[in-house]
């Protein structure tokens, strides 16, 4: 009986003196990792960094993290600086590679540009400009409104939809969203669009008026408006009768009826026509 306990006890400490091994190592790493972890260095912003700006020296510190470090953190100040801001960073926050522009591109409007995009400049006034809230990050739509070439005089002006949910990328001198809301009058708005869209809006914007429409930066359906003209809205939304066609030009005459032709089979007549 007392070998039987004393093979148990012996086998109690063996398992007791495992499991604390066990736990010893697993603190152990805790700790290790701890330490490195309040080790790491990573850049952080010294104060605001709007978009657009040109990052210097001065515009950055390095900082110990205390916690795992954030994923592609940039940890040294030569891979940021001389970079454009493209995405606000504030003050204490990592420096995050995908807030840049690439290098060379440098800062200011540019830099915002994404590759495959383009930007242009739309001359607008309180009423195009939907009175001022018009600004950076939004979206719109754009009427164009004009004569179109070989139009039916009896239809008048007509507007249509050239293009949907374009982006707002600064408006007048400001790239920066308006975080108030506050209306802002502004002379000119720069869209963001494709190269071939740029040549729609530069056709619009010289031979039409145009018109902003500001739509839910959440609403990106894409519809086909089928456009109105001056003549439907004043016959209340009734599409004119369409312009009488031309006479039709006077029908050639018919050829003559070929001959009858008399024939005879012995005692019996009849009648029938030349076959030209």
């Amino acid at each position: 009986m007392n070998k039987r306990f004393l093979l148990v006890v012996a086998f109690a400490l063996v398992v007791a003196l495992a499991a604390s091994y066990v736990v010893f190592q697993q603190l152990e790493k805790g700790i290790r990792s701890a330490a490195s972890a309040r080790a790491a260095k990573v850049l952080v912003a010294a104060h605001d960094l709007p978009v657009g700006t040109l990052l210097k020296s001065d515009d950055l510190k390095v900082v110990e993290w205390s916690g795992p470090l954030p994923t592609y953190a940039v940890v040294r100040s030569e891979d940021a600086v001389g970079r454009g801001v493209i995405a606000n960073i504030y003050a204490g926050e990592p420096v995050h590679p995908m807030r840049l522009a690439a290098t060379g591109a440098g800062g200011g409007l540019a830099a915002t540009i994404p590759l495959g995009k383009r930007a242009v400049a739309v001359r607008v006034n309180d009423i195009v400009g939907v009175a001022g809230f018009v600004s950076p990050g939004m979206r719109v739509d754009l009427l164009a409104s004009g004569t179109p070439p070989n139009a039916s005089a009896n239809l008048g002006t007509q507007t249509r939809t050239v293009l949907q949910n374009i982006e707002v990328l600064s408006a007048g001198q400001n790239i920066q969203k308006d975080a108030e809301g506050k209306p802002v009058a502004v002379q000119v708005v720069n869209l963001l669009v494709t190269p071939e869209d740029a040549e729609k809006l530069s056709l619009a914007s010289s031979d039409t008026k145009i018109q902003l429409v500001l739509r839910n930066p959440l609403d990106t359906e894409t519809t086909k408006p089928p456009g109105t003209a001056l003549a439907y809205i004043l016959q209340g939304g009734v599409p004119m009768k369409p312009e009488p066609k031309q006479a039709a030009a006077k029908a050639a005459p018919r050829p003559p009826a070929p001959p009858k032709v008399e024939i005879i089979f012995g005692s019996k007549k009849g009648t029938g026509r030349s076959g030209r």
